[in-house]
């Protein structure tokens, strides 16, 4: 299913004084998810410690590992379904889970998905931060990047910004390394009981999220 349409190198990860990094050409730069986590609106801190707080941190802490368990699961058998068009489900109640919400997903993008350019790419803009984006590819005829997430209960869009931020990041990256001029994007969610999400991210979207995200760069390099 994957058409090799660049050359997409693997980037390794790294720890330097503690910290995550990836290891690029252009020296250890800092990862999308830690810099958005690292500048995370006061309101949105506020709201997880509520949270954890109300359930209790022991709760908390299993309902956070079980849902990074089921989120692994869940990408692990879409890249093994892009790579070789099929996979081998687990016997385990969370693989069965992720299995339930993979087939899912695949039901709803196979069809409007046209070309699969490479899973699990990882991507860096130059001197300023790397990541790894689920797909890249052709959507309905359009460049773009493609994201795969998994959620215990169904989200509002007012509630993924980051997810967001996180697709207009890597197609930053890729349009810088590979002269590609991807503006569009797209997050494809399921939840537990497998109702799934569409979330697209048009090219008016993009230009106000790139501007948002230049700012959120610019605060953590300012730390």
């Amino acid at each position: 299913m994957i058409i090799e349409k660049y050359p997409y190198q693997e980037i390794k990860r790294t720890r330097v004084e503690g910290k995550r990094l990836y290891d690029t050409e252009s020296g250890f730069l800092p990862s999308v998810t830690t810099i958005l986590d690292k500048t995370k609106p006061y309101e949105a801190v506020q709201k997880l410690n509520e949270w954890r707080n109300r359930v209790g941190h022991e709760e908390a802490s299993r309902i956070t590992r079980e849902a990074a368990t089921v989120g692994t699961l869940m990408h692990k058998f879409l890249e093994d379904w892009l790579l070789k068009d099929g996979w081998t489900p687990g016997k385990n109640m969370l693989n069965i889970t992720a299995n339930r919400m993979a087939e899912t997903v695949v039901e709803n993008i196979e069809p409007h998905l046209d070309e699969a350019w490479g899973t699990e790419v990882g991507l860096h803009y130059p001197g300023l931060y790397a990541g790894t984006t689920d797909l890249v590819g052709v959507w309905k005829g359009k460049p773009a990047i493609m994201d795969f997430k998994q959620t215990n209960k169904p989200k509002k869009r007012e509630w993924i910004e980051d997810y967001e931020l996180q697709i207009v990041a890597y197609a930053l990256a890729h349009n810088e390394l590979f002269g590609t001029d991807i503006k569009t994007g797209h997050i494809f969610m399921c939840s537990r009981d497998c109702e799934f999400q569409h979330f697209e991210i048009d090219e008016t979207r993009f230009d106000s999220m790139s501007i948002l995200w230049a700012e959120r760069v610019s605060q953590f390099h300012n730390l």
